[in-house]
């Protein structure tokens, strides 16, 4: 197909491109004011970036969809990368995996939740943070200042908790405490989780003084010690400017391989904190393009967005992100160089934040690759093998009594883990746990993929590793030789006594316990155990939860698809009441009240 051609024929309106492979896989999605010259431009004698070559190259067809604005291009590029995440679009690296806060304000008594996704429901969001550490720092703060309920199942509680005792919770569980009152105690922690500590502190000191005039002291003395804690807590962030600046900072640059932003967030004029996020597929001077990247898929999963964001390099399409940023917030949003002054000094700080952490991650992956090609060596060693096994496959089995059986296969590349090329496998047409029928199976479906030149099973493996003994081996051998692949070794690792096992040899290998090349073949086993029996855990909840809701009398298919969409555990949904039941849509308030029958008869 002559692409150039096709692409002449474009309407020159706002909308998004897709660049497609031979197999129709999306290698890169792209946004355009005028599609027909943006388009054509990739296809330009002049045009010598490295990713115009390389789609020129790989590209076998293009497609379009027209917008009526470039806003709305923008937010259908967002929702087709992280729905294909093509090959050559720059965006998060794992941006599905920061931690969010969530409270959920279609509850009466919300608790505070640490969630991986945000979901488009009613619930506020806080976050992303840059990990699991300092969103639990957080969550810990916010109970400890205000006390919420922190328990899962608390309506059939028949007494207060220690909480309660220890004023940590206001005992929703006893009616203790009204929704509304409750309501007043949730304001205050959204103003602390959106960094309003100085809008907080004024409403607590108004408080304080309104309860001391009804000379109710006791409620007086709890707000002053809160108000105490809190005052703590911001005289030990960085004050930056006495204007009560809300705004965040953001330095983009790259060490020569990975590409990376800093991100500093100063609200009411103080640094509340510093988050440091790698891009994919970013070209080290495609620093305009990275900032784009970062601003459409960090600024599109958060909730609070920040009047000003400074930047050190303007983003390609900067007025049509910040118009789509405005939209989002309800209110102008401004993305700016700042050329001198404080704001300049923050950017500074941003930068030189972001060249530590480069440098640090650098070092980091220096020594993690030093060790790894040591490890290697030494694996080639133990194992007598011809040439260093520098990429190693390893695979399990997971399941109960024969149910749900599923195998994973990890990969470890120079000794370190390679987690976007691993995959797992349901297994099929087998009855009864039968773990060496299941390794031959999931053997031969690996390489007749190869075979077949499927995404992700191209790479060949040096080395496969089986979890089990002699029988797995065996098993797995032979369909390796049935498909034309006996040349790559295999090994087995027994879990009981750590044995290795090799084709041809009855008894196994005698490897010293502190051996490096032991314990890398135990690391991978280990990360082998984990990602199956993870894969078999969440099947055994889906199908759990839905053979109790075909016992329930009002649900069938379309129902219990619902069900699961909305809470996707049976523990989720038993906490629920009719009423949260019955939100779901498609379930009507009688067959609510039959599911919420059902979970408190048979708890």
């Amino acid at each position: 197909m002559d692409l150039q051609a096709k692409a002449k024929n474009f309407p020159a309106m706002p909308g998004v491109y897709t660049f497609k492979d031979q197999d129709g896989k999306v290698l890169y999605v792209g946004k355009a004011k005028n599609l027909r010259n943006r388009v054509r431009s990739y296809f330009s004698p002049g045009n010598r970036e490295q990713k115009a070559w390389t789609l020129r190259k790989y590209a076998a067809d293009i497609d379009y969809v027209v917008t009526v604005t470039e806003v709305e291009a923008l937010l259908l590029e967002s929702h087709l990368i992280k729905k294909y995440r093509p090959r050559y679009n720059v965006r998060l690296k794992d941006d599905k995996d920061y931690p969010y806060i969530k409270l959920d304000l279609e509850e009466d008594y919300p608790r505070l939740e640490i969630v991986r996704k945000m979901k488009r429901d009613k619930a506020r969001y806080f976050g992303p943070y840059p990990n699991a550490g300092v969103v639990n720092e957080t969550v810990r703060l916010a109970n400890k200042l205000f006390p919420l309920r922190t328990c899962g199942d608390w309506r059939n509680k028949p007494r207060p908790c220690l909480n309660f005792h220890i004023k940590r919770c206001l005992a929703p569980c006893q009616a203790k405490v009204s929704p509304e009152e409750y309501r007043q105690l949730l304001d205050q922690v959204i103003m602390f989780l959106e960094g309003k500590h100085q809008e907080l502190l004024a409403s607590l000191k108004a408080r304080m003084e309104a309860a001391a005039r009804e000379l109710e002291f006791e409620m007086a003395a709890e707000i002053r010690d809160q108000i105490e804690a809190l005052e703590k807590l911001a005289a030990s962030q960085r004050i930056v400017s006495r204007q009560q600046w809300n705004l965040d900072v953001l330095a983009v640059g790259s060490d020569g391989g990975a590409t990376a932003v800093n991100l500093l967030a100063v609200r009411g004029g103080k640094v509340l904190g510093n988050q440091f996020f790698v891009l994919e597929h970013a070209e080290p001077t495609q620093t305009d393009e990275a900032a784009a990247a970062f601003i459409r898929d960090y600024y599109g999963e958060i909730t609070v967005i920040p009047r000003e964001i400074l930047v050190s390099d303007l983003p390609q399409g900067e007025d049509v992100l910040a118009a789509w940023l405005t939209e989002k917030a309800g209110r102008p949003v401004k993305l700016r160089v700042p050329q001198k002054g404080t704001k300049k000094r923050l950017l500074e700080m941003a930068a030189e934040n972001l060249r530590e952490q480069l440098h640090s991650r650098q070092r980091n992956e220096a020594e993690s690759q030093s060790q790894g090609e040591s490890i290697i060596l030494q694996l080639k060693q133990v194992l007598g093998l011809e040439q260093p096994p520098r990429r190693v496959e390893c695979y399990d089995i997971s399941h109960i009594q024969g149910s749900d059986t599923v195998a994973s296969m990890v990969v470890f590349e120079a000794g370190v883990p390679a987690r976007s090329q691993y995959r797992r496998f349901k297994i099929r047409d087998l009855t009864g746990p039968d773990d060496f029928a299941s390794m031959a199976q999931v053997l031969r479906r690996r390489f007749e993929a190869a075979t077949e030149g499927k995404e992700g099973f191209r790479l060949l493996p040096d080395l496969v590793v089986v979890d089990g003994g002699k029988g797995q081996l065996s098993a797995a051998h032979k369909e390796m030789k049935n498909a034309g692949y006996a040349d790559i070794n295999i090994v087995s690792l027994a879990k009981r006594e750590e044995e290795v096992f090799v084709p041809g040899q009855s008894a196994p290998l005698v490897i010293d316990k502190a051996e490096p090349a032991l314990k890398l073949l135990q690391q991978l086993r280990d990360e082998a155990h984990r990602f199956a029996i993870t894969y078999h855990r969440k099947l055994r909840t889906k199908n759990t939860l839905s053979s109790e809701l075909d016992k329930i009398p009002g649900v069938g298919p379309a129902r219990r698809t619902a069900l699961l969409k909305a809470f996707g555990s049976l523990e989720k949904l038993r906490e629920k009441d009719v009423a949260e039941i019955a939100a779901v849509p498609g379930i009507p308030w009688p067959v609510a009240e039959a599911i919420y029958r059902y979970f408190r008869k048979n708890k």
